[in-house]
């Protein structure tokens, strides 16, 4: 369970503007939307989304230069994957342990051990799909 009251007044206004997007944000689009709430700089904006990702509770996709609230409770291990539709910019996240076991086995293997890992599908989701018929 999230613990509000560990987040900073910052951090916590950033949070619920992502939990309020109907579509990731960008650093300075979150600065736009919180002008006015003691927001001024891009620099706490970033060190805001920093400690939230440390949290594990927000997602930085790499693709699109934006920023997400977890949609899932997790430890911070392992594997998160996003499925984003380049139609509507729906993002839906998702873990697959199939997909987590072979990144491991990988790495085993390798000798390579990932700091974190990300997987971003770009796609057409259903719905956008169903209206282009």
């Amino acid at each position: 369970m999230l613990d509000k009251t560990a987040m900073t007044a910052h951090q916590q206004m950033i949070f619920d503007a992502l939990i309020q997007a109907d579509m990731p944000l960008g650093a300075y689009e979150l600065l736009n939307r919180l002008r006015g709430k003691n927001l001024k700089a891009p620099l706490q904006v970033y060190r805001a989304l920093e400690k939230l990702i440390e949290m594990g509770v927000v997602h930085r996709l790499e693709s699109l230069n934006a920023f997400v609230a977890c949609a899932h409770t997790h430890d911070g291990r392992g594997g998160v994957a996003f499925a984003i539709c380049d139609n509507c910019g729906q993002v839906e996240e998702f873990a697959e342990s199939s997909i987590e076991r072979t990144l491991s086995r990988w790495s085993r293997q390798n000798d390579f051990k990932p700091n974190a890992v990300t997987i971003e599908l770009h796609g057409i989701c259903g719905h956008c799909e169903g209206n282009a018929e």
